[in-house]
């Protein structure tokens, strides 16, 4: 439905270039001049006749691109470009001076302004897919949580390396104290055996 609009008027400016030449005038001009400036001396610069082919050519590929649903959002802002100039030359209500042909100018004028909308709004739509900075942010918050989770992974492991050293010491010092007690219960024993043999010693000496 909005590609029909565009598919008309750009056959109708290919197949009659001159009348449309003859209302964009005011426009093809100051865009010749610019064309003129930008280039060097020795590039031709487009006339008005060639700018409008070019715009023509414009709204029949994009139109024929919107309506098979081929690259529509690359289309709507091709034929959002081609109806600035066609608006800004067909449509110049504010030089009329009848005021039924600038009124009736004034309602393509804004009807024109209103597909533009239409159009930037499709050139935007991303059919219920998430878009390129929805995505980007996404992936942002996605390495921020994995980061996050891989520096408590890191700390956690300092933790229990901690707290296993911590247990591998006491154990060590458990294992000291235990041979500090047996080495004392030997040390005694032998005390024992030794004061045994010296009673007995006393003894057999007496007797």
């Amino acid at each position: 439905m909005l590609a029909s609009m565009f598919l008309m008027g750009g056959y109708s400016a290919l197949r009659n270039p001159q009348a449309h030449v003859r209302m964009a005038g005011p426009v093809t001009e100051k865009l010749s001049e610019g064309a003129d400036q930008a280039t060097s001396p020795q590039t031709a610069s487009p006339d008005e006749k060639q700018l409008v082919l070019i715009n023509g050519a414009a709204q029949v590929v994009g139109g024929l691109a919107l309506a098979t649903n081929r690259l529509p959002r690359l289309a709507s802002l091709v034929l959002a470009g081609s109806l600035v100039p066609t608006t800004a030359a067909g449509h110049r209500f504010w030089e009329e001076k009848d005021k039924t042909q600038r009124a009736n100018q004034q309602i393509h004028f804004f009807k024109n302004l209103s597909m533009l909308g239409g159009l930037l709004i499709a050139a935007v739509d991303t059919e219920g897919k998430p878009s390129v900075a929805w995505r980007a942010s996404k992936a942002v918050g996605v390495a921020s949580k994995g980061t996050k989770t891989l520096a408590k992974g890191a700390t956690k492991g300092t933790k229990g390396a901690v707290k296993t050293t911590a247990l591998s010491k006491g154990v060590k010092g458990a294992a000291k104290t235990t041979a500090l007690t047996k080495g004392t219960k030997q040390l005694k024993k032998a005390a024992k055996a030794q004061a045994k043999n010296a009673r007995k010693s006393r003894k057999s000496i007496s007797s």
